[in-house]
């Protein structure tokens, strides 16, 4: 049944018709009670059929028949069943909340169809037409100057009551044919294959002859990792299987679906929450059916209904958006692991600044590691500028940029170069302050504070979407001397257009972007060069490729080390070494200026030298020292509810739960306690948390057996395991 319940977790037989197929969706008959010969108070829901059988247990006169199948063709592939049941039992979810990962949900719930439209054209050019009926006249010669016209086109020019006259005495064809609803349509590029160099040669023989499953490549950002996709994807095609290439900012999807376009016309399809229901519907059908064989896409596109893969490729497979933050809470490496086994593919992931626990199990053997350490164009790694803001203040500089930044952004303009100003915030400013008694203005539904944005002169909370009014007045003491603290990008733009007037700037965040193609058409403008600076949080930091960007701007380079997170050197590590990866990929070379206040800092300066292995060495020392991941497991209870008091109550008995088990295995429990989340409420739910760190994944299961017992129809509780954010 499609109902993710664990009272309804298991398989219900029905009777069926001889040519159904495992993997249809269905409408059964369900509930009710067996009364004189027949089912009362039963209801119709949908189900997948996970098995056909000649016999049953139960009584003929028990069993209901099938009312209805969706499909032609059986929408899940017979993996879906394997995936299932080690989604099931792995994350503790009902089996169709695990089947629901594999089908668009607007297409699960019927919220969409195939599209039609309809074309008419002559049949009958010697049809009667009355002398007086002059619109039909107009039709048969209008017609007869093209091959063929939308119906619902002509209908407008023309009038309906006409053109259907000419299609009832038969002067007209009308024909009904099925569309595509392509996402990002347009002409598609010739693009043949590169030249490869001797490195991306030596690592496409490295993948193809290891018999091992899982493959990192640790290459230089402009080292030519996605050439080697292609590469990777084409031979796999040529033998008849097909493949999967996830990328984890749906911005970096349209500029790498038109590099697929380009080398493998419609053989590529793109999966994506960004698409219309519409569009993701046909993109999915043409996965099922065949006609595609290449899924690109985020994080769900794991889940594309391809069978036969040749190989799987994560991009950027550091990035902390490859884990679901909803039930199941699943991890995108360890799905693509299981698929890679099922089907016996090649996995590859590939970043220029890998996961500690990625590059750990690279170096101790588990995965086959293949090292690039150049640029495709020989041309050196962009200079890193450090600018000490510590120094900027004291010289009464109080704006974001440093002297050094201003200095080279005027050097990049007047050479005609573009540049990048990343800064991971969006808004005009971070908090609104009462200057008089320290009042922050915060989210009346989250423990957020708000956020303002000048544009709309309004208040925003970014964890639930609400708005606000702009005070004029401090609600506490009535003072009105409220100032702004902290910059986002959308201040950052006005501070810019005031130093560069000259300047095209253009801002990309969550703001910004509306729409399916809203990220496609701002990157489309900068990498035409149409504006001069693009201003952006982490959504413009990888991936992207613009020749003509020589100059890179980090704002606040040192904000995310002071996260009470053990990632958070780590994390800054990526985010500074991806980000000025987007400098010099071309013919001049680069520079990045990088604003901290916290110069001395060791991970800053591992990053300004590339150094990787020192960094990764470093890390890996400090973690085994303190029993941080890998060297351990950290796990959190979340429990939420909107009744305050209920969820308390749950947290206590979870916590209890958790004590007992830590009173059988006292040496699994590195430590233990129970506490506010440190955003204690999101929309209009309070958040506790059992926070644990453990020497083993020995205990997950009880864990997880823990958080299903408690958790209830008013109350939330499920686990995360070593969370990508704490908050």
């Amino acid at each position: 049944m499609d109902i993710a319940h664990s009272q309804v977790d298991k398989i219900f037989e029905y009777s069926c018709p001889d040519n159904l197929q495992v993997g249809s969706r269905v409408k059964v008959p369900f509930g009710g009670k067996f009364i004189n010969g027949r089912f009362a108070g039963e209801k119709v829901v949908d189900g997948f059929v996970i098995g056909v059988s000649e016999k049953s247990a139960f009584p003929p006169e028990k069993i209901k028949p099938i009312k209805e199948v969706f499909d032609e063709a059986p929408a899940l592939v017979t993996e879906c069943f394997s995936l299932m049941e080690r989604i099931s039992s792995r994350y503790r979810v009902p089996k169709a909340a695990a089947l629901r990962l594999f089908l668009p949900s607007e297409m699960r719930l019927g919220k969409v169809r195939e599209a039609f439209k309809k074309y008419a054209k002559v049949r009958d050019i010697s049809a009667v037409i009355p002398k007086n009926a002059k619109k039909q006249r107009e039709v048969m010669d209008f017609l007869q100057t093209v091959d063929e016209y939308d119906y619902t086109a002509l209908c407008n020019k023309f009038g309906a009551g006409a053109v259907n006259a000419l299609a009832e005495k038969g002067a007209l064809e009308i024909e009904k044919r099925q569309i595509q609803r392509k996402p990002f349509g347009g002409e598609i590029a010739e693009e043949s294959a590169k030249t490869l160099t001797y490195a991306q040669v030596n690592a496409i023989d490295s993948i193809e002859n290891s018999e091992k499953t899982v493959h990192l490549i640790h290459g230089v950002t402009g080292s030519g990792k996605t050439e080697i996709y292609l590469q990777l994807i084409a031979r796999e095609i040529a033998r008849g299987r097909t493949a999967i290439f996830l990328v984890p900012e749906i911005s970096l999807t349209p500029q790498m679906l038109s590099q697929l376009r380009a080398r493998f016309k419609g053989e590529a399809a793109i999966l994506h929450s960004g698409l219309s229901a519409g569009e993701k519907f046909d993109e999915w059908w043409r996965l099922r059916s065949g006609e595609a064989k290449i899924a690109i896409g985020a994080r769900s596109a794991i889940f594309a209904p391809l069978e036969n893969l040749g190989v799987i490729i994560i991009d950027e497979e550091h990035d902390s958006s490859y884990v679901s933050e909803t039930a199941p809470r699943y991890s995108t490496q360890e799905i693509a692991q299981l698929r890679a086994e099922y089907n016996g593919c090649k996995l590859v992931l590939g970043s220029a600044t890998p996961s500690v626990e990625s590059y750990g199990n690279a170096a101790e053997g588990r995965f086959n590691l293949i090292t690039l350490t150049e640029r495709i164009n020989k041309k050196p790694l962009p200079e890193i500028i450090i600018s000490d803001m510590r120094k900027e203040v004291k010289r009464g500089n109080n704006t974001a940029f440093s002297l050094a930044l201003r200095e080279e952004l005027d050097k990049t303009l007047k050479s005609g170069n573009q540049a990048i100003i990343f800064l991971n915030r969006r808004g005009y400013s971070q908090t609104v302050i009462c200057r008089d008694c320290g009042y922050v203005a915060r989210c009346e539904n989250c423990d957020v504070s708000l956020t303002y944005h000048s544009e709309e002169n309004c208040l925003k909370c970014h964890y639930c979407g609400a708005r606000y009014k702009m005070l004029t007045a401090c609600p506490d003491c009535g003072g009105v001397h409220v100032r702004y603290g902290g910059t986002g990008t959308q201040r950052v733009v006005a501070d810019l257009n005031a130093l560069f007037p000259d300047a095209g700037i253009i801002r990309m965040d969550n703001d910004t972007v509306s729409g399916k193609d809203g990220h496609y058409k701002i990157l489309h403008k900068f990498a035409q060069k149409q504006a001069d600076i693009l201003v952006g949080t982490q959504m413009i930091a990888k991936g992207h490729d613009f020749p003509a960007v020589t100059l890179v701007g980090i704002l606040d380079a040192d904000m995310s080390l002071h996260f009470s997170d053990y990632r958070s050197g780590e994390r800054t590590f990526q985010l500074i070494t991806q980000v000025s990866g987007r400098s010099g990929r071309a013919g001049e070379a680069g520079k990045v200026v990088l604003q901290t206040y916290c110069p001395e800092n060791y991970i800053l300066r591992y990053a300004v030298n590339y150094d990787y292995l020192g960094f990764f060495k470093n890390e890996m020392q400090v973690r085994k020292a303190t029993l941080f991941p890998p060297y351990s497991l950290i796990c959190r209870v979340m429990v939420t509810s909107e009744n305050d008091a209920l969820a308390l109550e749950t947290l206590k008995a979870v916590y209890f739960a958790a004590e007992e088990l830590k009173k059988n295995y006292p040496d699994e429990f590195i430590f233990l306690n129970r506490m506010h989340s440190p955003i204690k409420k999101i929309q209009k739910k309070h958040r506790y948390q059992v926070l644990m760190r453990l020497k083993s994944y020995k205990l997950l299961k009880q864990l997880y057996d823990i958080a299903v017992k408690n958790t209830s129809n008013n109350c939330l509780v499920y686990i995360e395991e070593n969370p990508a954010n704490l908050s």
